[in-house]
């Protein structure tokens, strides 16, 4: 599914009938195409740019001089692409919000906000081990046991333990659309999006599964 790279501006609340909505304003410029390669009879691959800049490394400069178009910060390249999908933007050049302009609902993709290295009492919720009880004084946070001694002598793949916490790509399924404005590329939606203010994120319709 063909998918466009936006930017989170700032979170806001709006009042409809008195009640309050929590919504987060996002920027969606054009996406630059800088080239759709068509893999077999029904299958395409296209790769978008998003904010023109001049710093770049080499190889990077090469595929935009290749392609001849400007310097992108963030592109993104989507695979497995359908001609239905590809011939309602092959012959242009940019793909904006009007791809969003007769849908409700989108999945949201961004990097969630990096917290550092926690322990399981914050990153999962454990209680920890035993209160104050029994004049404990220093494992009140402690994970507790991880795996039993003799069998099977080992510690389990996915044990929950301490650990970097957030900064993972997060996606958050059918939000709904508030507003979308075409002049100012601008995309109001309902709720919370993953990530600080200012960071980059992927959009695609949200596709109902039946």
């Amino acid at each position: 599914m063909l998918k466009i790279i936006g930017k989170k501006i700032k979170m806001i609340t709006l009042f409809f009938n008195n009640i309050k909505y929590p919504c987060t304003i996002i920027k969606c410029k054009p996406n630059r195409i800088i080239y759709i390669k068509k893999i077999n009879t029904n299958n395409y691959t296209i790769l978008l740019g998003y904010k023109k800049t001049k710093k770049l490394n080499k190889p990077l400069s090469g595929l935009f001089l290749k392609y001849n178009c400007n310097n992108y910060k963030k592109i993104i390249q989507i695979n497995n692409l359908k001609y239905d999908e590809i011939k309602k933007i092959k012959n242009k050049k940019y793909v904006d919000l009007n791809y969003f302009k007769y849908n409700k609902y989108l999945d949201i993709t961004g990097k969630s906000i990096g917290k550092g290295f926690q322990g399981v009492v914050k990153k999962y919720n454990f209680s920890g081990v035993g209160g104050k009880t029994h004049g404990q004084h220093n494992r009140l946070r402690s994970p507790g046991s991880i795996g039993a001694g003799s069998s099977p002598s080992r510690v389990f793949k996915g044990m929950k333990m301490a650990g970097r916490m957030g900064n993972i790509n997060v996606t958050i399924k059918k939000i709904k659309i508030i507003d979308i404005d075409y002049l100012k590329n601008i995309l109001l939606v309902k709720g919370s999006i993953p990530g600080k203010n200012n960071n980059y994120l992927i959009i695609k319709k949200w596709k109902k599964k039946l």
